[in-house]
């Protein structure tokens, strides 16, 4: 069993920049494939980027690439989604998801273990 918490959410100008966090505990996840989602009100859970931890190969959604960084501290338990110029269509609480697996995946039923979620809100 995996545990996963977010922090760093909050409200920021468009343009701005935030640094979410996801610290796991339970088993250690050398092997697992971890990734980043969001919802906005009234839409669906999309992908935004994923890394695999075996490999650190990272994987983004074309809607952020460019702009948001995704990454882990192993020795930490950690991973990291650093967000830069941030704009009003990023606003969604986002979501740390884990897959007890080295392949990357970008759909949401595909991972096993999530967060509660951290609010994300771009002021414009």
């Amino acid at each position: 069993q995996v545990q996963l918490v977010e922090s760093g959410g909050g409200l920021v100008q468009a343009g701005g920049s935030l640094r979410l966090s996801c610290a796991a505990s339970g088993r250690t996840f050398s092997r697992y494939t971890l990734g980043w989602f969001r919802q906005a009100p009234g839409k669906e859970r999309e992908f935004v980027a994923a890394i695999t931890r075996s490999g650190g190969r990272t994987f983004y959604a074309d809607s952020v690439k460019g702009r948001f960084t995704i990454s882990g501290d192993n020795a930490k338990n950690t991973m990291y989604l650093e967000m830069n110029s941030l704009k009003p269509e990023d606003t969604a609480v986002y979501y740390c998801a884990a897959k007890d697996s080295s392949v990357y995946y970008n759909i949401p039923i595909q991972y096993d273990y999530w967060g509660q979620g951290t609010q994300v809100t771009v002021s414009s």
